[in-house]
């Protein structure tokens, strides 16, 4: 199903979705969400992730946020018996009347090249991070289409969607951000994590 706030950002078919993130804990690990921590998955879709967060954050606590009630039933069933993992429907555009300023850490997997207005994404993002919070975007490489392929077909993006670690960076720090590492995630992906400054 297609996300209105996330064009061209359709939740892929578990298969190659899975082919493609064989170890979700290990992406998660990496990006250096701690135990203790809370964390919203912006944009969770079916849960993948935000059980992977989850998982890590332990005595800490995860929301999964997404504008698809259909995605957030599924999320559930990937969450369930978690007690650390509450689901919220809304508008990414809408966070900060929808949270108070208390995340440690936000993550946005695979989608944020389907948001119109980057920037004001991520002066969203800042008003619900506590300060020194951290924001991090994975994105695909800017390559095209019939390069990234899964399960021997082309998957992702369009390529004139796709950002570089650097365009990633031009919009994310005018909100208040400084980019704070970039790491690989092959084969197709990067990952930047940006820490609030503001």
């Amino acid at each position: 199903m297609s996300n209105p706030m996330f064009p061209a950002t359709a939740m892929p078919d578990r298969g190659w979705w899975h082919a493609l993130w064989p170890n979700p804990d290990r992406v998660i690990k990496a990006l250096r969400i701690e135990p203790g921590m809370k964390v919203l998955d912006l944009g969770c879709g079916d849960g993948y992730f935000t059980a992977a967060i989850a998982r890590q954050v332990g005595a800490g606590r995860v929301i999964g946020f997404d504008l698809d009630p259909v995605m957030l039933e599924q999320a559930q069933a990937a969450c369930e018996g978690m007690l650390n993992c509450n689901l919220l429907l809304g508008d990414a555009m809408a966070l900060s009347r929808l949270l108070d300023p208390s995340v440690d850490y936000m993550l946005i997997a695979n989608t944020y090249h389907g948001v119109q207005d980057k920037t004001a994404l991520a002066r969203e993002v800042a008003k619900v991070l506590k300060q020194n919070g951290r924001f991090a975007i994975v994105n695909w490489h800017p390559l095209p289409r019939e390069q990234t392929t899964v399960l021997g077909q082309p998957r992702g993006p369009k390529a004139a969607m796709r950002m570089s670690g650097e365009h990633t960076r031009t919009v994310i720090e005018p909100a208040g951000f400084k980019l704070e590492k970039q790491m690989e995630f092959p084969p197709y992906h990067y990952g930047a994590v940006f820490i609030r400054t503001i």
